[in-house]
């Protein structure tokens, strides 16, 4: 059956591409003297169709949910945490929200259900399909039809509430008991064993982590993967389905996605896995200090932009490249020529 989800994407401007890739070769630097910053410049033009992209509005969007799987003792935290973070976020205290305001990004908190009641707070979107998952060692996380809303919301998001002139997604998430879910997944999708990618996630000791890869073998094998939809639904997190459904939104529409740290990797593992397509309009942003992640970057063949041995999600190390990116797009535009600098070329060779 055909999804919204499985429709094309936006076709990157190869022309645009090309012209910026001669700009590089044209300024007054050695071709490649600044290494991944030229293919960042490149890389924007593609998906901006001009040779001289801009980064001047960013849109965050921070989807938040609980998970039922948190009863089986897998997070340090207690699960009220996921309703005061969304306080948090709404009233300026987050990293993600501090890191938003210094980079003028636009931010927007989603909350797609909660074991704890949340009130209607001053921007916080309330799109509540159900009190967090179902503990999936039990049963599956979702139905299909709250994995498909879930993911509906990230369209919607996208296509409704960002800004129409917005020229790079950031998605982030927050749901204690995420790491466990999005460990799982990529478990499922890669046929990895969960020893080899489990993390300590919010804090967990050894033993924890030995508890966490022992929930997740349980899981595994009452859930064999199937379809990414599939494990999706018995899997995931609505926050994360909320967050895959975005992506491939966000490539369909035109807009390139930074992807975070290892739970917005697993999102975007699982968009991937429904629209192929979706890989063409991602930025990898930094490689956190979570266990599994750099196993996942590579399975996506991401070279990621930073690695500063963060690993508190919500967008924080997305956000934190932001002015890499924005130094990249500078040095294209405005530097010099060879020509406008009445500067010599390298010789050639012949």
């Amino acid at each position: 059956m055909n999804h919204w989800f499985n429709e094309a994407v936006a076709a990157i401007q190869t022309e645009f591409l090309n012209a910026a890739e001669s700009r590089q070769m044209s300024l007054t630097k050695p071709p490649g003297a600044l290494g991944r910053l030229e293919t960042l410049a490149v890389q924007f033009a593609g998906w901006q169709g001009q040779e001289k992209p801009r980064l001047d509005s960013v849109a965050i969007a921070i989807f938040a949910a609980d998970h039922g799987v948190v009863a089986e003792g897998v997070s340090a935290f207690p699960q009220a945490v996921t309703v005061e973070m969304i306080k948090n976020f709404a009233s300026g205290g987050a990293a993600i929200s501090v890191l938003a305001r210094q980079q003028e990004a636009d931010l927007h908190v989603v909350s797609l259900g909660t074991a704890f009641p949340l009130p209607e707070i001053p921007g916080v979107l309330k799109r509540e399909i159900a009190p967090g998952t179902a503990n999936f060692v039990e049963q599956p996380a979702m139905t299909p039809a709250q994995c498909l809303e879930a993911m509906s919301v990230g369209r919607e998001w996208v296509d409704t509430r960002m800004a129409k002139d917005a020229q790079l997604f950031i998605g982030g998430e927050m749901g204690i008991g995420n790491t466990t879910s999005a460990t799982a997944l990529i478990c499922a999708l890669l046929d990895v064993p969960p020893d080899v990618l489990a993390g300590a996630g919010t804090g967990l000791d050894d033993a924890g982590i030995a508890h966490k890869v022992s929930v997740i073998e349980t899981a595994l094998l009452k859930h064999p993967a199937r379809d990414a939809f599939s494990v999706l639904t018995c899997l995931g997190g609505l926050e994360i389905a909320a967050l895959t459904g975005a992506y491939i939104a966000a490539a369909q529409k035109g807009v390139p996605v930074l992807v975070d740290g290892f739970i917005a990797t697993a999102a975007a593992l699982l968009a991937q896995s429904l629209n192929a397509g979706v890989r063409d309009w991602m930025l990898f942003a930094h490689c956190s200090a979570e266990q599994g992640h750099g196993k996942v970057l590579q399975a996506l063949a991401a070279q990621p932009i930073l690695s500063l041995g963060m690993r508190l999600g919500e967008g924080s190390g997305a956000a934190v490249c932001l002015p890499v990116i924005r130094a990249a797009l500078a040095l294209h535009n405005e530097m010099a020529t060879f020509a406008e600098a009445s500067v010599s070329e390298k010789l050639s060779s012949e």
